[in-house]
């Protein structure tokens, strides 16, 4: 056995604790305890030791005393020459893919919500075992941990080579469904928790191994995977969406309505989204896990760790997400453009583009993308979606560049040079950091050195435009050059107003939002207000159609028509009061749609073979 070793007990299961025992071998003097504050690839503090409970020690039998030192850190007085225990309970019922869950149908955790780290001992093997639970013998056990002794269920004796490896294995115990498939010589296992009986997991296993295949080549070429095993965590439920990378395995959640269906034959855009959600979490395997900011050399899982780079590192997986499942084959073109024209309306819909960079939002996520206000959409931008859009726009930049001169093309303007003498693409780029950074640290400067060394073209001034500015990316003219046409097309009420609700058909529609510039800001509509009704302004109607209750935002196409004024009846601190609106630009407000064109171009791109 390991110098640390973990025991897991959760028969507490009704009331949502996960028994802890913790065993040193050897600790120091003045032995120190901590639990990290967040989890790599969540970048918030997020406290896990919150959910701590009956923490004790003992050595030799006798019980030893512990001083915390702050939120997240205790020291004891030990005998360095004898076993210390610690026993603790987690209270698990955070139903994300995060920390932690446990009830009488699942349990999932994230080790970094789980472990204490004994300091001193972090690049010691760590072991754990996990008893299989008393109350369900249906149960069984996943996960990436290296396996030393277990049943037939998964249960039994794991091992770690450090901290590290412990807490970025998950755990998944349940009466799950489980598949195998095999991807470049890889053994790959999904398991999925909450699965109905309409469930189709073949149709699973096989679209997801044509997206690990397709990453595998993609990063690997003909050579040897990096990884050697690999474990897809999903939990299906009534609403929830996300994923969290980790080195050998990722956890998701995702709606149970979005999975494949027996006997459906059309793709749903619910799964479509599944697939790109699998597909963005198993490109993080080399793009954040592996091939990381510089800033990330060292994690401190204590407090804040700040890079500008998640633009690049969440960004281009953003973009590669969707781009790899047209490329595999999963879905149209017509399908893929959808997506892209999704992603570049929920950017265009965001002021807060206009007032801060994405390298500022990058390091800011601590602070505002992963504490959303009411008033975030005005102050920041997202860098998943924005870095999605860069990574698109440095893509079909590079695609003008003929490899035989290195001349760039002026945008716009077809080059005359034949199909066959090839362009450059960022497949290149990417392959290529991956090759160069054999650290697996890199900044923004090596992304202009690898730029430069492949291309001869300086792209500073390309980046100092699109990351480090507010100015807008030149994605349309961009897309136009490879035969995407851009169509504009009225907005949803939602965008018309600059509004983001909460509605439903039985009860009154709240403002969570309320975007600068827009009709509802000029009109003094606020976050948290109930919009109950309208009143329509006009001399020309009778006092029986001038007044409406309304639940959604259509209602108001509905009873106002094309009337120029109406005062918008809310709720606000219990007052009821009206607010006057004017109207007339509601037809101007537009949202953009991309289609394709027949385009050779076009076709290059979206099926370019690894």
């Amino acid at each position: 056995m390991s110098l640390i070793h973990f025991d897991i007990n959760i028969d507490q299961a009704k009331d949502h604790i996960i028994e802890v025992t913790a065993r040193l071998s050897n600790p120091k003097r003045k032995q120190l305890f901590s639990l990290p504050a967040w989890i790599p690839g969540s970048y918030l503090i997020r406290e896990f030791s919150k959910e701590i409970g009956e923490l004790s020690a003992k050595q030799n039998g006798r019980k030893k005393k512990i001083v915390q030192l702050n939120k997240n850190s205790w020291s004891i007085e030990c005998d360095e020459d004898s076993e210390l225990i610690l026993s603790y309970f987690i209270f698990a019922r955070d139903a994300s893919v995060r920390t932690a869950w446990l009830d009488l149908e699942r349990c999932f955790f994230n080790g970094s919500s789980i472990f204490l780290c004994a300091e001193g001992f972090e690049n010691q093997k760590h072991s754990i075992t996990i008893h299989k639970p008393n109350f369900n013998a249906k149960w069984k056990l996943a996960t990436a941990l290296n396996s030393i002794k277990t049943d037939n269920k998964g249960f039994g004796l794991y091992d770690a080579q450090n901290y590290d490896e412990l807490i970025d294995c998950p755990v998944e115990i349940g009466d799950f469904w489980s598949g195998q498939f095999v991807a470049a010589g890889v053994t790959h296992e999904i398991v999925v928790a909450g699965a109905p009986m309409t469930f189709d997991g073949s149709r699973l296993i096989k679209d997801v191994q044509k997206i690990c295949e397709y990453q595998i080549k993609f990063w690997h070429g003909n050579q040897k995977p990096i990884i050697h095993n690999y474990l897809f965590i999903l939990w299906a439920v009534g609403d929830g969406y996300g994923g969290l990378e980790h080195k050998n395995s990722t956890a998701l959640i995702a709606n149970r309505s979005d999975l494949p269906r027996l006997h459906q034959t059309k793709v749903s855009e619910g799964y479509i989204q599944l697939l790109g959600l699998f597909s963005h979490e198993y490109f993080h395997t080399w793009n954040i896990k592996r091939l990381k900011p510089q800033e990330f050399k060292s994690l401190n899982l204590n407090q804040e760790n700040y890079t500008e780079l998640l633009w690049f590192f969440e960004g281009f997986t953003s973009y590669y997400d969707d781009l790899v499942l047209v490329r595999c084959g999963l879905i149209e073109v017509a399908d893929y453009l959808k997506l892209l024209t999704k992603t570049l309306n929920q950017v265009l819909q965001t002021p807060g583009r206009k007032v801060h960079t994405v390298a500022q939002a990058s390091f800011e996520a601590w602070t505002k993308y992963y504490r959303p206000q009411p008033n975030t959409a005005n102050t920041t931008v997202s860098y998943y979606t924005k870095g999605a859009l860069i990574a698109l726009c440095l893509d079909l930049t590079l695609r003008q560049i003929a490899r035989s001169d290195l001349r760039p093309k002026k945008r716009g303007k077809k080059s005359d040079l034949p199909e066959s003498q090839g362009t450059f693409n960022l497949d290149d780029v990417m392959r290529e950091l991956w090759l160069r950074c054999k650290d697996g640290l890199m900044s923004e400067s090596t992304l202009l050195t690898v730029l430069f060394e492949l291309t001869g073209i300086n792209f500073k001034k390309n980046l100092q435009n699109w990351v480090h500015s507010t100015a807008e990316l030149p994605v349309n003219e961009l897309l136009d050059y490879f035969g995407v046409k851009t169509q504009y097309e009225p907005a949803q009420w939602a965008q018309k107003f600059g509004l983001r609700t909460a509605e439903s058909s039985n009860s009154n529609l709240v403002i969570k939002q309320v975007l600068n510039g827009s009709i509802a800001q000029k009109a003094g509509l606020c976050e948290g207000d109930e919009w109950i009704g309208i009143e329509i302004i006009s001399k020309k109607i009778d006092a029986s159609q001038r007044f409406w209750r309304i639940n959604k935002l259509d209602d108001i196409q509905l009873y106002a028509g094309d009337h120029r004024f109406m005062n918008a009846l809310i709720s606000r601190d219990k007052k009821i009061f009206f607010l006057k609106m004017d109207l007339k630009d509601l037809a101007n407000i537009k949202t953009l749609r991309l289609i394709g064109t027949e385009s050779i171009l076009l076709n290059n791109w979206l099926t370019q073979p690894c």
